[in-house]
């Protein structure tokens, strides 16, 4: 294996990441691109499991806003959650990486259920993980989702890769002047409120000491750096 500080890793993604440039929908080249970068990763040996999120497809809080039941309007999102992993996973299989889709709800046509012992063994194979669904409950989040699988597979590290590329106190695409963190404990993050994951993904990292990287997806190299534990982003930890 090559010389790499965190050898399984779970990676989470926003649905954005295939959206069109209209923030909507699966763009086949924008789902070339993010399989060319997992491939990489991939290539340096490490066993890479990836939770995806349906933002670029469905929103419970918009369905909410108009009197939508929050589980109706939670399982939506849980579905649209299993088209972006099949879009994603024939992306990675176009571009060579053997993949499995396990889904936390069941429908058998298109993936495999959700089982701990046989996601580990698609890891310990060599085959990328995609694990649609969410938790399979409503009320939780991708991010919850991220954490939860991260901790049931053994993963080392949870990547959380966006389009900004680390934590800041405001949005730095509307103050410049926002602050970079480059640390941060599960306390800080939580009693800061800073928005980088719900509070029950991070409680669950934090009770369960599992590090969070939040980098840049669209930054060249920036996944292979954290594998390799080089300086980048934001890392939280203890």
């Amino acid at each position: 294996m090559s010389d790499v500080k965190y050898h399984r890793i779970l990676l989470k993604i926003g649905g954005e990441a295939l959206a069109t440039p209209g923030g909507y929908g699966i763009d086949p080249e924008r789902a070339h691109e993010l399989a060319e970068k997992v491939k990489r990763v991939r290539n340096l040996d490490v066993e890479v499991a990836i939770v995806i999120g349906a933002g670029n497809i469905w929103r419970g809080q918009i369905g909410m806003q108009y009197g939508m039941d929050r589980a109706t309007a939670d399982y939506m999102g849980m579905l649209a959650t299993v088209i972006n992993a099949l879009a994603l996973q024939d992306a990675l299989e176009r571009v060579g990486c053997d993949t499995r889709v396990q889904t936390a709800i069941e429908m058998k046509a298109v993936a495999e259920p959700y089982i701990r012992r046989r996601a580990i063994r698609h890891l310990e194979k060599g085959r990328i993980v995609i694990l649609a669904g969410g938790t399979g409950n409503p009320y939780f989040t991708t991010d919850t989702a991220a954490a939860l699988r991260a901790m049931e597979i053994d993963a080392e590290v949870l990547i959380k890769a966006t389009k900004v590329d680390a934590v800041y106190d405001q949005d730095p695409l509307i103050n410049p002047q926002a602050r970079r963190f480059r640390r941060l404990t599960y306390l800080d993050a939580l009693n800061m409120g800073l928005g980088v994951m719900d509070s029950t993904a991070l409680t669950l990292c934090m009770d369960n000491d599992l590090p969070i990287v939040v980098v840049n997806l669209w930054s060249e190299g920036s996944i292979e750096q954290v594998v390799r534990g080089e300086e980048v982003g934001t890392i939280i930890e203890k």
